[in-house]
């Protein structure tokens, strides 16, 4: 229902394969202006035009301070989120509730949900890991740094991944789904291509392509919350819970956020085995969880199984009967 709902009677493959270019490159490249307008103009003003000449990804990350680069980085996700609505809206003629939910209306309850129960156990973690191994971590607090840098994850961090599940468990799932008339390849596609979006993230770089397992491993978990649930409300809930938290409570100088956190982690990290233990108990937790409480059933099908389509409204007949395109 979730991934039919999408078709709207407007579901010619062209509208999905280029809309999500434009909703990627309105993101990550038109969303990146603002960021990269501010960065040389303050080096300009400073150091002059030839400051710009010897710009390094470091100068771009370490221009202005954590909050405000921080901020720039997360316009670029409004801008993004904007893009994606004007697209959905006018090419696809799709409304909010028809993109993200097989319900009447957003389900924010479930949304909430998920957001409160990711919160708890990220918090958990953070000070039970703080307490079994404290010379690893740094107290950061400053206040004014902290509080600024609240009111900015709190207003932004939501929309940055709001915009990763609108892109992904949205845009793509209904869009794969439609055009292939199965529920698998939307699944195992955008689990596998959101995890190798984070190939360049500083953690893979410190660790290695084995923490991929991670993030893939995530996807798929996101994908399923979409699928069984019919809707997006428990991925967007879930996601945006994880990054605030993270933002707010623990980083470190290798991983993606770079943050006035609570605190900052000293150690250097090496993947094992180990590493995934979590994984592979906290995710089949929260599934089953989540299965309970809203009564998923019907796994293969929904998981798997084939999609009926709905006939296309931009269809006319002819006089004889014949549809024509």
């Amino acid at each position: 229902m979730f991934i039919k709902r999408g078709a709207n009677g407007f579901h010619d493959s062209w509208k999905w394969i280029i809309g999500a270019f434009v909703i990627f490159i309105g993101c990550q490249l038109i969303g990146a202006i603002p960021f990269i307008i501010a960065v040389f103009y303050k080096l300009v003003s400073e150091s002059g035009p030839e400051s710009l000449n010897s710009i390094t990804e470091s100068t771009l990350m370490t221009t202005f301070s954590k909050n405000v680069t921080f901020f720039l980085l997360m316009i670029s996700f409004v801008i993004g989120t904007i893009v994606w609505w004007l697209w959905i809206k006018y090419i696809h003629k799709l409304s909010w509730n028809e993109a993200t939910t097989s319900r009447k209306t957003f389900d924010w309850n479930r949304a909430f949900f998920a957001f409160a129960v990711v919160g708890v156990v990220s918090i958990a973690t953070t000070v039970i890991s703080y307490y079994l191994d404290p010379d690893v971590y740094v107290w950061n607090f400053n206040s004014t740094n902290f509080f600024t840098l609240a009111i900015i994850a709190i207003i932004l961090v939501p929309i940055q991944t709001t915009w990763e599940e609108l892109l992904f468990r949205s845009y793509a799932m209904q869009g794969l789904g439609i055009i292939t008339g199965n529920r698998a390849v939307p699944f195992i596609v955008t689990s596998l291509v959101f995890g190798l979006m984070h190939i360049f993230n500083p953690e893979i770089a410190k660790m290695g392509y084995i923490v991929m397992i991670w993030y893939i491993g995530t996807g798929f978990l996101l994908g399923t919350m979409a699928l069984m649930d019919e809707g997006t409300e428990l991925a967007i809930g879930f996601h945006a819970a994880n990054n605030l938290f993270i933002a707010l409570l623990v980083t470190a100088d290798w991983t993606a956020f770079q943050t006035d956190s609570l605190l900052i982690d000293t150690s250097d990290p090496t993947a094992t085995w180990q590493t995934f233990i979590p994984m592979f108990i906290y995710y089949p937790a929260l599934i089953l969880l989540f299965a309970k409480k809203y009564k998923w059933n019907n796994w293969k099908h929904k998981l798997f199984g084939a999609i009926e389509v709905p006939a296309l409204k931009n269809e006319y007949y002819d006089t004889n009967g014949t549809s024509q395109f």
